[in-house]
């Protein structure tokens, strides 16, 4: 049974340095800065938000009901395979891969040169934790890590 006192009560605010292992946190690669704005923005919102409420199970999607929102953003979304319209010797960071589907992925981390170019070659871009998207080549070579722009 809860006493009055106690239903309002609140856990407290725990940091994302104690909820993270440190090398989880350093793929994040936010600053000490940004880190602090994040926990600051994130402590308002958890004492700011009504206190969580028991849900019933979600009724089947259908007419007029709305699709709940990722539980993990980046991670619910599929790989995208297409073919690179060109010809792929390589790629460094700034390098722009247009695919035959319209989209174009820039590279932000990663470097290879491949041992033979290759003409429109068939990808796969990945997504990763955090957002992050992945390109691959080859399943046997390095992955770059990209955005998209297009």
């Amino acid at each position: 049974m809860l006493l009055a006192g106690q239903a309002g009560a609140q856990v407290p605010y725990v940091a994302l340095e104690q909820r993270l292992d440190p090398q989880a946190l350093a793929e994040v690669g936010l600053t000490p800065a940004q880190l602090q704005t994040l926990n600051r923005l994130l402590r308002q919102a958890e004492t700011e938000a009504p206190a969580p409420v028991a849900v019933a199970a979600a009724p089947a999607a259908g007419p007029g009901v709305p699709t709940p929102a990722p539980m993990f953003p980046g991670l619910d979304d599929g790989p995208i395979t297409a073919k690179v319209a060109g010809q792929v010797d390589g790629w460094a960071p700034g390098t722009v891969f247009t695919l035959d589907n319209g989209q174009q992925w820039q590279v932000l981390k990663g470097e290879m040169t491949l041992k033979t170019a290759r003409s429109n070659p068939e990808i796969v871009v990945v997504p990763g934790i955090a957002g992050r998207w992945f390109l691959q080549v080859d399943e046997d070579l390095p992955k770059a890590r990209v955005f998209r722009i297009r």
